[in-house]
């Protein structure tokens, strides 16, 4: 078919656009490779610009022109997603340097994301996307997932039999809670500031409730899991383990704490988790209020100015919907939320790049 003049360029950019889309997984896998190559680690120890040559040296591969051509390509690919940077070591050659991205690839790390690129490309995560026209077209109900159908229960059940997945999870949110409690107590100290109590519910091994309680020497810290979670924790003088379900109870407190949990659940499950948060606090006047961290999607003004946090955003809301019954939320489904729990008000605090602190008061 033979295209108007005035129309090619922009059919040819369609075409690009959408081949980028196709081939998208091409940089998360590349990524993974990486990581399992241990690249990272390895130019990291090696102290300075590290060439090819010596990279692929150092590789737990076979050495021959082939692997040098490889290790080339797949290096050239995550230079240009910002994983690496390239500079002149002499002039003959070129050195590998690490960017901001990969040294939070690195495995000792106390930040490292490598536990969660690992569990997220991990075929056992990556097979639910194949079910996802199924799930769309089913009549399925609130309970059901993508994830569900292709493993035949839910993530949460899965990963109980599953320790290596199990354990990478743990890994996941221990990473994530020591980057956020940091920023929390740097930034926005004065959110826990007079409390006499606090519950975090879905604390896990408890890494937020360790830094609280030695933050805050006034404040009794409860972490509140699922038992099999805690089991083995120990606490200290002001900080302790309680095992729970929160859709039963939630152990009584000034504040209660929920942090990258209420996005793993349906509008309904929330609202069932709020009202038991709610009966365990006082009313705002003697203190109480609950502190969620979890995202608030971007107004649609803002993503021009902002369109990679936004976009990061939305691929989180698609990996609720196919992995779990949840959703990530704008401020009007929060506030939506918190009117059906009986909350009177909330206050939302951006402090935290793709999440925001969110208190919300009875």
């Amino acid at each position: 078919m033979a295209l108007p003049n005035d129309n090619t360029r922009e059919i040819l950019a369609a075409q690009a656009h959408i081949w980028n889309h196709t081939f998208s997984y091409i940089n998360s896998m590349s990524l993974k490779c990486a990581i399992q190559l241990g690249i990272p680690d390895i130019i990291h120890s090696h102290g300075r610009a590290m060439t090819l040559s010596d990279l692929v040296n150092a590789l737990p591969i076979n050495n021959n022109v082939k692997t040098l051509d490889y290790i080339f390509r797949l290096m050239r690919i995550l230079i240009h997603g910002g994983f690496f940077n390239k500079i002149k070591v002499n002039d003959k050659e070129e050195g590998y340097l690490l960017t901001p991205a990969s040294c939070l690839l690195l495995k000792d790390e106390p930040l490292s994301q490598v536990a969660f690129v690992q569990t997220e490309l991990d075929q056992s995560f990556m097979d639910p996307w194949h079910s996802l026209i199924k799930w769309i077209r089913s009549d399925h109900d609130n309970s059901s997932t993508p994830f569900a159908i292709s493993h035949g229960k839910p993530l949460f059940e899965y990963d109980e039999t599953q320790p290596n997945i199990n354990r990478q999870f743990n890994e996941i949110m221990a990473s994530d809670s020591r980057l956020v409690i940091s920023v929390l107590i740097k930034n926005c100290k004065g959110v826990f500031e007079g409390l006499k109590s606090l519950v975090d519910v879905g604390g896990g091994i408890g890494i937020v409730g360790k830094v609280l309680a030695d933050a805050f020497r006034e404040m009794n810290c409860i972490v509140f899991d699922l038992p099999h979670v805690i089991e083995g924790c120990e606490g200290s003088k002001n900080l302790c383990y309680v095992g729970g379900d929160m859709f039963k109870f939630i152990p009584s407190a000034n504040a209660i704490l929920l942090k990258w949990v209420l996005h793993d659940w349906s509008d309904e499950e929330c609202i069932k988790i709020l009202k038991k948060c709610k009966k365990a606090i006082p009313s705002k006047e003697k203190g109480g209020k609950v502190i969620i961290i979890d995202m608030v999607l971007m107004d649609r003004k803002i993503e021009k100015g902002d369109g990679k946090s936004y976009e990061t955003q939305l691929f989180f809301d698609m990996l609720m919907m196919v992995h779990v019954s949840g959703k990530e939320r704008n401020q009007q489904d929060w506030a939506k939320l918190f009117c059906s729990a009986g909350f009177s008000d909330y206050n939302i605090i951006p402090m935290l790049g793709l999440r925001s602190i969110i208190e919300v008061f009875p």
